[in-house]
């Protein structure tokens, strides 16, 4: 038996997972670090700490298993996209790691949009125009930071950074690049306008290969501290989105990959790269002929957080007195409120939003409020404002890319039954709930496989997981919702107008 590791750097946590080729899990280490938020709409993180972390989890799963190091074949990375960092001529950072939820660059993706310019880029690129995307970073840096911006040899993410220390190779996949709103996606080359538009030369930027791309060589001191062959190869990758539609199993036409975790997606594959007219949908490389088209939210468990620490405080402490988890006791009161939180809507817009606004100013908002809400029903109506965003993201990829035959639903809220069937209840459709243990990390395993021959092709994640709940939509539950969605999608337009204006009001004040 022969054996991978599949790693996912993330945006709180590298996660390691160990693998036989048939899938099963033998080991897992989840290692955590800070975000840094030292001034408004910043979202940084510390390179050495992540880079620590992934040699730390990455250990650990070779050292706690009974794996002979030889029998590893390799390790396959996944990792978030939109990161920024910068490095100076001797290749070391002179930034930490700007993350995709930093909004500092808010003011130039707006600029972006009203020129027209933007939209000529998203439609090469794929990469909607927001200040996640390393394309408005980089022109906030030139224009606020020019000192940083004018010292920078290379501009590169988090993973290149990580494997440059391990091989001292500067190599970037497809995937990643199609993230940074810098690539374009049909000739799969830097664009030219994109460039032109951040007034930088493709010499600035790491080399992209394919997401199947191999290092070997790694130097001596870290295979040491990893218990790793110096033979071993690593794979790249690709990027976390994509890699967890691979890691469910979501890669046939027609079949959705919804994930709720701190934040959320909706991503379907298709054959070629698409682009939305209106600009509110992602296009990103998987691997050779296959993409991934969809549309990310900010706003997914994050929000759940937000309720509980802010409305709950009470019932946080005497879950944690009683040694039970704290949301087990809200969606167990959430469950109590009827579907649609008579007549309670909640905006969940608390770290602005991406899909399907593209709005890093949106704010949350309550409505309908009177006095016979309580806050169960504040509770319910921010998890179903969740799901309604999620909703209108789907009514966008439709118009793109057709109605889904399935969905496939992952992530932290997939483990509460109410939340599941809140989600079929408001799609409409049934929704079924994959075993896959860590989709990313299992998604980069497979395509490691099949870099490294270990597998024939992707189908083989097909073999690898099961369906551990199936949930089906209730009449009296989708008609109430019907009712309201209407509401909903109109407020968050009409609102629209405003939320620049109480943003600055934020920042100012």
């Amino acid at each position: 038996m022969e054996y991978i590791i599949g790693a996912d750097i993330g945006t709180t946590s590298t996660k390691a997972v160990l693998y036989d080729q048939k899938g099963n899990v033998l080991e897992y280490a989840n290692v955590g670090y800070p975000l840094y938020q030292d001034e408004p709409d910043m979202a940084e993180q510390d390179v050495e700490e992540i880079f620590e972390a992934v040699v730390d989890a990455i250990t650990q799963v070779v050292r706690k298993s009974d794996v002979a190091a030889k029998d590893i074949r390799g390790v396959s990375f996944s990792s978030a996209m939109h990161s920024l960092i910068l490095l100076n001529q001797e290749m070391e950072p002179i930034t930490r790691s700007i993350t995709w939820a930093d909004n500092r660059a808010a003011k130039y993706s707006e600029e972006l949009k009203t020129n027209g310019l933007g939209q000529k880029i998203y439609e090469k690129t794929g990469t909607p125009i927001h200040p996640m995307a390393p394309l408005s970073k980089l022109i906030w840096l030139k224009t606020e930071k020019p000192e940083l911006f004018n010292q920078t040899r290379y501009f590169i993410g988090i993973k290149e950074y990580v494997l440059y220390k391990f091989f001292g190779e500067l190599k970037m996949d497809q995937s990643i690049a199609s993230a940074t709103g810098l690539f374009n996606i049909f000739d799969l080359t830097w664009d030219k306008l994109a460039l032109e538009t951040v007034e930088i030369t493709e010499d600035l930027l790491p080399e992209v290969v394919a997401t199947d791309y191999q290092f070997q060589g790694i130097r001596k001191s870290y295979a040491e501290v990893m218990g790793l062959p110096e033979d071993i190869k690593f794979v790249i990758g690709a990027s976390d989105g994509v890699l967890s539609n691979l890691g469910v199993n979501a890669v046939d036409e027609g079949v959705l990959a919804l994930t709720i975790g701190t934040s959320g997606a909706i991503r379907t594959v298709v054959d070629q790269p698409v682009t939305d007219p209106k600009g509110r949908l992602f296009c990103y490389v998987l691997s050779e002929g296959k993409y991934v088209l969809g549309g990310p939210v900010n706003n997914g468990g994050i929000v759940f957080r937000w309720v509980r620490d802010q409305l709950f405080a009470p019932e946080k402490e005497t879950a944690a007195q009683m040694k039970i988890d704290s949301y087990d006791i809200l969606t167990e009161m959430a469950s109590t409120i009827p579907a649609g939180s008579d007549g309670l809507i909640f905006l969940p817009y608390l770290g602005g939003e991406r899909a399907p606004l593209w709005d890093a100013n949106a704010r949350g908002t309550y409505f309908g409020l009177n006095r016979n809400h309580t806050r169960a029903h504040m509770l319910r109506a921010a998890l179903e404002g969740i799901v309604f965003n999620l909703y209108t993201v789907l009514l966008a990829l439709e118009e793109v890319s057709g109605s889904p035959k399935s969905i496939q639903a992952t992530g932290g809220f997939a483990r509460s039954a109410l939340w599941r069937q809140m989600l079929a209840d408001i799609f409409e459709t049934d929704v079924t709930i994959p075993e896959s243990f860590e989709s990313s990390c299992l998604g980069a395993a497979v395509l490691g496989m099949v870099s490294l021959g270990m597998a024939k092709d992707l189908t083989v994640v097909k073999e690898m997981i099961g369906v551990t709940n199936a949930h089906h939509p209730n009449e009296k539950n989708y008609t109430a919702y019907r009712d309201l969605l209407p509401i909903f999608i109109r407020l968050s337009r009409q609102l629209s107008s405003e939320y620049k204006a109480i943003a600055d009001y934020q920042r100012t004040h």
